[in-house]
C-alpha cells in the first residue's frame, strides 16, 4: 500500500481527532493537511452532519457529532478487513 492517505482515510482522521472540540488550526497541523483541502474537508463533513461548529465568542472549532460514530466504526471494521491491522492515526 502506499503512503498516500485516500480522502476517507482523512475524514476518518478528523473525526477521531475531533472527539474534542478543536480549532481549524489544530486540525489541519494535526492531520497535515493545507488549509484550502483543509476547509473542504470540514465544509463537507459539517454538510454532511459528521461535525458540528463549537463557536464561543470569537473562537470557533470543530467537534464529531454521535452521527459520526457510526463512520468511524465502519471505516475501522472495513480497514481492519482489508488490511488486517487497524487504521494508524499519527497522534
Amino acid at each position: 500500500m502506499s503512503g498516500r492517505r485516500t480522502v476517507y482515510e482523512i475524514y476518518w482522521e478528523i473525526l477521531v481527532y475531533c472527539k474534542t472540540p478543536r480549532s481549524f488550526s489544530a486540525i489541519i497541523s494535526r492531520c497535515d493537511l493545507n488549509s484550502k483541502l483543509g476547509q473542504e474537508y470540514l465544509e463537507f463533513l459539517v454538510s454532511r452532519e459528521y461535525l458540528t461548529i463549537i463557536r464561543d465568542g470569537e473562537r470557533t472549532s470543530y467537534q464529531s457529532t454521535p452521527k459520526a460514530a457510526e463512520y468511524v466504526a465502519l471505516f475501522s471494521s472495513l480497514y481492519q478487513k482489508l488490511f488486517d491491522s487497524t487504521p494508524g492515526f499519527r497522534l
